[in-house]
C-alpha cells in the first residue's frame, strides 16, 4: 500500500509499514487540525480580558490606567518578540511540548493574578507569563501544523486556523464581560485559566509533532521521514533580520505594521471597552461590540486575500490605513451610553479592516525578500506587537492625564495617515529575489 493513500475503512497495517492510517477513518491530519483549532480558541480566551479589567482593577487597587496598560504592553511586546522564535522552538523541542508549556504559562499567569496585591505582580503574571505563553502559540503554531501535516488544502486549513483566534474572541468576550459584571474580575480570570488548562490533555494525547510519528504521509502528500531536531533555526532568524534591516522596504513594512498593531490590538482591543464605559455604556454591551469585530474580521481577511491576488498590495494597504484613520477621527463622536446605528457601522467597518492588512503585507514581504519572506514577516509581525504594546501603555497614560480617550483616537488616526504614506513609497521589485545570506 502506498504511504500517500488515505484509508476510508479500518485496515490492519503490516508491521512497521509507514503511511497506513489503520483504524482512523479520516486522515489523522484533520484530527491534528481540529485539536489545533480548539487549542487556539482556548489560548485566545486570555485576549478577552485585558480591556475588561481596567475599571475593576482601578476600583479594587487604585492603580492608574497607565500602570494597567503597561502590564498589557509587556504582554503584547513579549508576544511579538517571542513569535519569530516560536517555530524554532517547535522544531527543536516539538509542537506538543511547546504548546503544552505555553498553555500552562497562560493558565499560571491568569490564575496567579487572583491573589495579586501590587501592580508589579500584574506586570509579572499578565505581562511576562501570559506574553511568553501567547507568543509561543502565535502564527508559528498554525503555520507549523499546516506545513507538516498538509500538502493539499493548505490554504483552507490556514484560513480556518487563522479564524480560530477571532472565534475565541467571539466566544469569550461576552462570557467574560458577563462574569466581570455579575461576579467580579477574579472569577473571569479563573475562567480563562481553566479554558487554557482544559485544552492541555487534548494537546498531549491527540497532537503529534510529525505525520511520521504515526506512520503517515501528510494529507495529499508523499511519506517522508521525520527530520532531526533543527539546531540553527533561531540563529537563522536573527541573521535574516540583520540582512533585511539593511534594506529600506523592511523599515517601511515594519513601521506601517507597527501602526497597524497600535491601531488595533493596542488601541481598540485594549482601550475600547474602558472608553465606552467612560461614556456609561454597559460593559457587556461594549464587549459584545468588540466581539462582533471578530465576526467581520474573518470576512475581511478572506476578502483581502482575494483582492491581494488581483491588485497592487501597496495600494490596498494605503486604502486600508487611510480609511481606518478616517474612521478613528469620528469615533469620539460615536461614543454614547447606548449603542446607536453609527456605532454599529463603525464596528462592522473596523472588523472588515482589522487584519485585512495581513495578506498584502505578507505579499510585499514575499515580493521583496523571496525565500526568506516568512522569517521577515515574523519580524514585521513583531513590530506589529511592539506598536500595540506602546499604545496599550501610552493610551492609559493619556487617559490618566487628559481624563478622556479623545486625544488617543485622534493621534491614532494621524498615525494611520503616516502608514498610508509609508506603504505608497515602497518600490516594487520585479526581478527574482535571492535568499538572504545565511
Amino acid at each position: 500500500m502506498n504511504p500517500t493513500t488515505e484509508s476510508v475503512a479500518p485496515v490492519a497495517p503490516a508491521p512497521n509499514a509507514p503511511g497506513k492510517p489503520g483504524r482512523w477513518r479520516i486522515h489523522r491530519a484533520w484530527i491534528v487540525a481540529a485539536v489545533t483549532f480548539v487549542t487556539i480558541i482556548g489560548g485566545a480566551a486570555i485576549n478577552a480580558l485585558p480591556g475588561l479589567l481596567f475599571d475593576p482593577l482601578q476600583d479594587d487597587f487604585g492603580w492608574s490606567r497607565g500602570e494597567i496598560g503597561f502590564a498589557v504592553s509587556i504582554d503584547m511586546a513579549l508576544y511579538g518578540i517571542t513569535a519569530p522564535f516560536a517555530a524554532a522552538m517547535m522544531d527543536r523541542f516539538g509542537i506538543r511540548r511547546v504548546v503544552a508549556v505555553a498553555l500552562s504559562a497562560i493558565a499560571a499567569g491568569a490564575l496567579a493574578s487572583v491573589w495579586m496585591t501590587a501592580a508589579w505582580q500584574l506586570m509579572l503574571y499578565w505581562g511576562v507569563l501570559v506574553g511568553l505563553g501567547t507568543g509561543s502559540m502565535a502564527l508559528a503554531f498554525s503555520a507549523t501544523v499546516t506545513n507538516r501535516w498538509f500538502t493539499a488544502r493548505r490554504g483552507l486549513v490556514t484560513g480556518v486556523l487563522t479564524a480560530a483566534g477571532a472565534s475565541g474572541q467571539l466566544v469569550f468576550l461576552p462570557l467574560c464581560a458577563w462574569i466581570v459584571d455579575r461576579h467580579g474580575w477574579r472569577p473571569a480570570s479563573v475562567t480563562v485559566a481553566l479554558a487554557a488548562l482544559v485544552v492541555v490533555p487534548f494537546v498531549w494525547l491527540l497532537m503529534r509533532d510529525h505525520p511520521a510519528d504515526v506512520g503517515l504521509a501528510p494529507y495529499g502528500g508523499e511519506y517522508t521521514e521525520k527530520p532531526a531536531p533543527a539546531r540553527g533555526a533561531a540563529g537563522r532568524a536573527v541573521r535574516v533580520l540583520f540582512d533585511a534591516a539593511r534594506t529600506g522596504p523592511f523599515w517601511l513594512l515594519a513601521g506601517s505594521f507597527a501602526i497597524c498593531g497600535a491601531s488595533t490590538n493596542g488601541l481598540i482591543r485594549t482601550h475600547f471597552i474602558p472608553s465606552a464605559h467612560d461614556h456609561h455604556m454597559p460593559i457587556t454591551a461594549a464587549a459584545s461590540l468588540l466581539a462582533v469585530i471578530g465576526i467581520f474580521d474573518i470576512i475581511g481577511t478572506i476578502f483581502s486575500g482575494w483582492l491581494t491576488d488581483r491588485f497592487d498590495a501597496r495600494r490596498l494597504l494605503a486604502v486600508y490605513y487611510g480609511l481606518r484613520g478616517i474612521s478613528l477621527l469620528f469615533l469620539p463622536l460615536l461614543m454614547q451610553a447606548t449603542v446607536e446605528p453609527p456605532m454599529v457601522f463603525f464596528i462592522v467597518f473596523y472588523g472588515l479592516d482589522w487584519v485585512a492588512t495581513v495578506p498584502p503585507t505578507l505579499a510585499l514581504c514575499r515580493e521583496q525578500y523571496g525565500d526568506d519572506s516568512a522569517i521577515v514577516f515574523g519580524w514585521v509581525l513583531a513590530s506589529h506587537q511592539v506598536g500595540a504594546a506602546l499604545v496599550a501603555f501610552l493610551g492609559g497614560v493619556a487617559r490618566d492625564y487628559f481624563g478622556t480617550y479623545d486625544v488617543v483616537w485622534y493621534a491614532a488616526g494621524a498615525l494611520c495617515a503616516v502608514a498610508t504614506l509609508m506603504v505608497l513609497v515602497i518600490r516594487r521589485r520585479r526581478e527574482p529575489v535571492p535568499s538572504a545570506l545565511v
